[in-house]
């Protein structure tokens, strides 16, 4: 294999993680890389292969900088990028910057999966939807990611768990449903889920103990009761609060 190709292959072995941690490995070369270089490619491996404007990305990137300095910063971190790495990782223009298709992103192939809705990839999906995105991290412009991000896990985790249920494949649908319970403890269909696969076992018991737990919290959190499409699910009699 010559030089040029094998350049290639290893580039297509780009992998940007951003769910759980940040995490750039080029082959089997874990790189090491400043802050600065960090947030541009997470900033950029979060849209999805799209070219984004120069300035913008310098603004949101660095907005308690001056225009000028963030785009220096902007600069400094594709040179960082560039040194770390003699592989393709970002594609420079004169005005857009975007990551080389080159890299893949965990973040995006979660989200390809979770809109194909492959029930072969369930399993390993479900996994991933458990990840925050960039946790720790403080910057502004991951507040809208992170909401697309736990909307498309709360969705994704709850067609899981009900495929999984449909399946017969207990274990894993139970634990798809807690995952997205635990994203938002307060989503009744997350915790009918639960309740329906208890159920589908035999577990009454179970079933009925969830629905008690629920319902407690609910009344303390909200000051409300679950619904009747909830509270039929579960055999009588009911605790009262």
């Amino acid at each position: 294999m010559d030089e040029s190709a094998m350049d290639g292959r290893l580039a297509r072995c780009s992998q940007l993680t951003l769910l759980g941690r940040f995490e750039l490995v080029v082959g089997s070369e874990l790189v090491s890389l400043p802050r600065g270089a960090q947030r541009l490619l997470a900033f950029l491996g979060v849209r999805n292969g799209l070219p984004v404007n120069r300035s913008a990305a310098a603004e949101q990137l660095w907005p308690e900088s001056r225009r000028q300095r963030a785009a220096a910063n902007l600069r400094q971190a594709l040179w960082q990028v560039r040194r770390s790495t003699e592989h393709p990782v970002v594609e420079a223009a004169t005005e857009h910057l975007r990551l080389s298709p080159l890299v893949a992103v965990d973040l995006s192939r979660a989200l390809d999966s979770a809109h194909r809705a492959d029930p072969g990839a369930d399993e390993w999906l479900a996994g991933l939807l458990g990840r925050d995105l960039l946790p720790y991290w403080s910057e502004e412009w991951l507040v809208a990611e992170r909401q697309r991000w736990e909307q498309v896990r709360l969705h994704t985790l709850e067609a899981i768990a009900r495929r999984l249920l449909s399946a017969g494949s207990y274990l894993a649908a139970l634990e798809a449903a807690l995952t997205a319970i635990a994203i938002d403890p307060v989503r009744e269909s997350a915790h009918c889920t639960v309740i329906a696969v208890h159920l589908a076992q035999g577990n009454t018991g179970s079933a009925l103990r969830h629905y008690q737990h629920y319902r407690g919290l609910l009344h303390r959190e909200l000051g409300v009761l679950p619904s009747p499409r909830m509270t039929k699910m579960v055999p009588a009699p009911h605790a009262t609060l």
